[in-house]
């Protein structure tokens, strides 16, 4: 893509219009990281509400199919801990979730044959079968989101945001 339709399309979006705002009311405000991290907000935000439209027809939320989809990807039981790390969650947000999924047999929860005090959590065989069956659907509504960009544009953007958010997790990722 040229710089110039680069540049129209930057013109034309919803965060050009909020730049252009305060630009008027604070003339000499430097909005540059406004055009990104605006951006990257929006575009977030797009993609969640687009995202989740496959998860509210299975009954499920964001957060509910992610930490099923921790326990497929990994294909183990994990901790309420290592859940909290895999789903960037609170200890706290991982119990709730990991009691309403159990509540609806999509998950069980153990005790930990050598420490009690440790809880296991692993999916069941209807909690399999749902992230099986979701996640085609869900990649599928993901790739017609994302046509708009061709094979050049689709990995110059995943590069651009591996190195943003690389960066980003070096940097921020303690906090």
């Amino acid at each position: 893509m040229n710089t110039g339709t680069a540049a129209r399309r930057r013109d034309g979006d919803t965060v050009a219009g909020v730049i252009r705002q305060w630009q008027s009311v604070h003339p000499g405000l430097d909005t540059a990281p406004m055009e990104i991290i605006g951006r990257v907000n929006r575009c977030a935000a797009l993609l969640q509400q687009a995202e989740d439209a496959p998860l509210r027809r299975a009954g499920l939320s964001r957060a509910e199919f992610d930490l099923l989809g921790a326990l497929r990807r990994t294909g183990d039981e994990l901790t309420p801990g290592e859940l909290a790390r895999e789903t960037f969650s609170s200890g706290a947000a991982v119990t709730k979730r990991v009691k309403q999924l159990q509540e609806r047999g999509l998950v069980e929860r153990r005790a930990d044959t050598r420490d009690r005090r440790v809880a296991r959590v692993r999916l069941t065989d209807a909690g399999r079968a749902l992230v099986d069956g979701i996640l085609p659907e869900q990649l599928a509504y993901e790739k017609a989101v994302l046509a708009g960009l061709d094979e050049d544009g689709h990995e110059e953007l995943t590069g651009l945001l591996s190195g943003l958010l690389l960066q980003l997790e070096g940097r921020l990722g303690g906090l």
